[in-house]
């Protein structure tokens, strides 16, 4: 049987969705993708339906956390949280199960 390699896309077992991780993300952009041109835009969908989409404007890091199935909230770092008391009073108590998560945004 194959075991995938952590870069390597997997599925989860519950909903057969791929969560797609900052491993597999190198190894579409380092392989599968390295041949697309350098102008091919990324585009986000609006929703798991494909329901609009807006080309990917820009990027930050966070923590996720789910609320309700795989939508969820996206927290400040622990460290950002630190050196910040606007936004520890913005975010109170982030949950204790917020993964690290690298945020993407659409234009629109």
């Amino acid at each position: 049987m194959h075991t995938p390699s952590p870069a390597e896309p997997t599925l989860p077992d519950d909903q057969g969705l791929q969560l797609l991780t900052l491993d597999t993300l190198r190894h579409l952009v380092g392989n599968s993708w390295a041949r697309l041109p350098g102008d091919t835009l990324a585009v986000l969908s609006r929703d798991a339906e494909g329901n609009l989409y807006s080309p990917f404007s820009s990027y930050a890091r966070g923590r996720y956390s789910p609320v309700h199935g795989l939508a969820g909230e996206v927290y400040p770092l622990e460290s950002e949280l630190a050196a910040d008391a606007e936004l520890r009073d913005l975010f109170g108590k982030v949950p204790d199960g917020a993964r690290a998560a690298l945020v993407l945004y659409p234009l629109g």
